[in-house]
Order: structure tokens, then sequence, then C-alpha cells
């Protein structure tokens, strides 16, 4: 999709380039990642109204260092490096980089030394407190830069030179641990690129339409509904542009959670006057799955029939032209890294093969947008915030959840334990600042005692992490007492469940779902 303006960061691999991306969008700039040997002329051609250089695990110094040509320097845009990005710089326009004899790793802080431009609003000598995270460090700086802050560490923490636009920090302002990070990079926006901003849901919204008019044309799309925020939320954009022209198919294979597929059927079909086809393919799914505890040949199963009964379906619509997919820019991301395509995605991730064989060209109205955005997104549609604030839930549903053999009877188990879960966390105040939180159930079974009786029952595994993107994830520090009230509550009421254990992994080196 264009845009009237865009800035560009350039990856080298750093843990932050994400969240440096959603903090410019934050600010009303649309921004777009791109891996550190995207060419000078390909930068050209965006002509964008800003650079960001992210950091980097590497030195600048090291063989196989990313680096990108120091052409990008002469191209009159105004240039911000970030850690390695201000040592990158540094080092290309004649600078030199050394390993620091202290390294610096969490907080730190920051003296300004000129509250111009980049520290405008901050007054000079302030102590700032900044996030380090780097052992090299700049230790001459090049001609026709000044250095503009510094710690007690490091004598420059910050360089400019104003005539080029081109400034470097040492430290990461896009992390919540640098408070007033947001100011810097509005001023690297606003003040030093100029830009005007503008770039929010709504906007998105009529800009999109517009753009799904334009590509579908006469052209009728199809839709798979799971029930997920992000399938969801396409399908309300695009009924907005396209209206009845838009099919959508929501299949129950007795994998989702409790009450969810009724659930989406009585949302889409009351709120929204959708062409939706309802397909409970319950039974089909089961039998197929039985017996089976491999994880792999799980989902390749439930691919396999997804595929089968959504064609079958599809047929039955008559001609179609497009298929919408929610694809998020994640996923652009991970398969464009900053090394080259990724190795590998995750077989569940996506219904793999079916825009091939169906032979239907994609629409994928969010491939620019992150998970928060897509929410942003959905609220200004007016969907419901049962359905915008979901957690995500894993393409093969519960099978992935339920630990060995699939059979109905340990599904209900999982979803009733899995509904007490999610209703204890909401009750609590706690289900939004959870990124994603389920229940798993173990082929593992342990003794219990209830009442005057011996139990020997299965156990169940509960699962809460914090993530920004899903990429990385902690563990969520769950209250004591609301730990207590899901453990007393899934041994009272779900019957063939003793034991409630808590993960407290994670990602790495744990993933956030257990198959």
């Amino acid at each position: 999709m264009p845009h009237a303006e865009i800035v560009l960061i350039l990856d080298y691999g750093a843990q932050y380039s994400q969240l440096i991306a959603r903090r410019v969008r934050e600010l009303g700039v649309y921004s777009e990642l791109q891996p550190f040997h995207l060419s000078v002329e390909a930068i050209r051609n965006m002509r964008p109204r800003g650079i960001i250089l992210s950091g980097s695990p590497f030195s600048t110094y090291e063989p196989g260092a990313p680096l990108s040509s120091p052409e990008i320097f002469a191209l009159g845009i105004p240039v911000l490096g970030i850690c390695y990005g201000l040592q990158l710089m540094g080092r290309q326009l004649g600078g030199e980089v050394d390993g620091a004899a202290r390294r610096e790793y969490g907080e730190a802080e920051l003296i300004v030394d000129d509250a111009a431009d980049l520290f405008a609003g901050i007054a000079r000598g302030t102590g700032l407190r900044v996030w380090m995270s780097h052992g090299d460090h700049l230790t001459r700086i090049p001609e026709g830069f000044e250095a503009i802050a510094h710690s007690a560490n490091a004598p420059v923490c910050a360089i400019r030179d104003g005539r080029r636009r081109l400034y470097g920090v040492q430290f990461h302002p896009e992390v919540a641990h640098t408070p007033r990070g947001g100011e810097i990079l509005r001023n690297f926006l606003y003040t030093i690129c100029g830009c005007r901003g503008g770039w929010s849901a709504a906007s998105f919204i009529e800009s999109s339409i517009g753009q799904i008019r334009d590509s579908v044309g006469e052209g009728r799309v199809l839709c798979a509904l799971s029930g997920g925020v992000d399938s969801a939320v396409a399908a309300v954009l695009l009924h907005r542009a396209i209206g009845d022209r838009l099919f959508c198919i929501h299949i129950n294979n007795g994998l989702m959670r409790k009450g969810e597929s009724e659930q989406v059927v009585e949302t889409f079909r009351s709120r929204f006057p959708i062409n939706l086809r309802y397909v409970d393919a319950t039974s089909l799914f089961l039998e197929a799955l039985k017996g089976e505890a491999d994880p792999e040949k799980k989902r390749k199963t439930i691919g396999r029939l997804f595929i089968e009964v959504f064609e079958r379906e599809a047929e039955a619509i008559g001609r179609v032209d497009y298929l919408a997919q929610g694809t998020l820019y994640p996923d652009v991301i991970e398969s464009t890294s900053f090394r080259g395509p990724s190795a590998t995605i995750k077989s569940h991730h996506n219904v793999g093969g079916l825009p091939e064989r169906m032979n239907l060209k994609l629409v994928e109205p969010f491939r620019e947008l992150f998970k928060d955005e897509v929410r942003r997104v959905g609220s200004e549609l007016g969907l419901p915030d049962e359905v915008i604030w979901r957690h995500p839930f894993p393409g093969p549903g519960l099978a992935v959840r339920v630990l060995g053999e699939i059979t109905q009877e340990r599904l209900d188990r999982l979803r009733e334990a899995d509904a007490i879960f999610v209703e204890e966390i909401k009750r609590s105040g706690l289900y939004r600042d959870i990124w994603q939180g389920f229940v798993v159930l173990l082929p593992v079974r342990s003794v219990g005692v209830m009442g005057d009786g011996r139990t020997y029952d299965e156990t169940a595994a509960v699962r809460a992490v914090a993530s920004v993107d899903g990429m990385t994830a902690d563990w969520f520090r769950l209250p004591h007492e609301v730990l207590a009230r899901i453990s007393s509550r899934i041994t009272n009421e779900v019957r063939g469940i003793n034991r409630v254990v808590y993960d407290v992994s994670s990602k790495p080196p744990a993933t956030i779902e257990w198959e």
C-alpha cells in the first residue's frame, strides 16, 4: 500500500528492531522494517522521510558483521543510529569503535550536553534514565560530528552532524526502560525529519477500503473465519469494502475453545450482515485423529482435513476469485529476516497449500500491521471487545494442548479447565495484561485424594505469558491468590483432573505452546 510518508528502519538483527517500528507507528508515522542489505536504489525509490539504524548483537569490526552501504549517509535523508547503528555510522564515516573496558547492560544515567533538536524539551545537564545494551563504544567521532550526551562510563553517548541531519544514540530510546525515549523519537520524526503524522487505525481503514476495491474489482472473495482476531477483523474490513461479494466459512473442527464456534456465528450473524457458512466437521476431525499422539502428525492431519472441507464448501458457494488471509507484519518480517528468508515456518501457523491448490489470488489486508494495530482497527470497525482481545489460538486448536491421544472426553475436560482459567483471569482484571494464556492437559496421571477416596487422574498445566509479538515471551507473574482459585476450581469442578501446575518457562528456551 502506498504511504504519504514513511520512515525506514534497517534491521541488523537486534532483539528490539520490531519494537522500534511499533514505537514509530505509535507516534503517528508509518514505519517499515527492512533487512540491512536493502540496496541504496531501493531506499531511494521508497523516498523515506527518515532512516533508523537498529542495534545488533554483532560488533562493527568483527568478520561477518552486517554492514549497509555508507552511501545511505549521502542521500540527504535524516538518519538516526541506535546502539550498533550509532557505531556503524561513526565507523563508516571515519570514526573509531573499540571494545569498552566496561560494558553497559541495563539502566544507566545519561547526561544531556545539548538540548537542541534531538533532545528538545529536555534541559541541558538533565540526567536521563536510559537502557544500555552494548560492549563497544565510539572512541573517536567522525569529522563534522559533535558529542551531545555522555554517561559516567562513556564520554560519547549521542552524536550529531546537524548540517547533514545525521544522529546517533548509544542507548535504546524505543524500550520502556528509557522513560523519555518517546520524546527523543518524536523529536527525530517531527523536528528533524519533518514528518506530518496521521498514521492511525482510522486512516488505515480509509486507505485499505479504497485499495481493496481497486485490487478486487468485481471479484468475489473467500475468507476462512476461524474466530481469532485477525480473521474476524479482516472479514469486517473486507465486508465494508466489497459488501456481499465476501463469503466467509467457519469450520468447527471440534478442537475449538468452549462455546467459541457458537460465539463466532452469533457475533457475525447478529452484528454484521456477512455471508457466513457454518460447517460442523467435529466427527470427521476426531475420527481422523483417533489414537494419534504425535504432534506433527496431528498438525498434518488437521491441515489436510481443513483444506478438504474448505474446498468442498468453497465449491458449493460457486465462483470465487480471491482468498483472504490474515497475514500480519511479523509474518512478513520473519520471511525476510536480516540474514535473508527464514529457514523454517511452523507447519500449523497457516493453512499451507490452500491458495495454490485452489488457484486463487491472495488478499492480505493486514500484512503491514502488528497484532495490536489489528486490534485498534477492529475497535474502530465496531467489533466487540470479546473478539478483539481474544488471546491468540494455535491453528490446530486444542489438538496441540491435549498432549498425547485426543479423545472427545479429554477435549471436553480441557475445555472446562480452560474456561475456568479464562473466567478467573478476567474476573481478576488480568486478561488484557496477559498476551496469551491457556491450559494444557498432560498425559500424566498422579495419585490424589478426594473425600474419602483415592484418585488417579490427569494433570493440568496452566500457561500465561507476557509478550509484545509472541516472538519472545516471559512467563506472567500471576498473583498467588489467583492461581489458588484457578487450581481449586479446576480440581473441584472438572472431573478427571486432580493436579494443577504452573508453567514458569520463558521463550526462549521454551516455546509458548507445548506442542
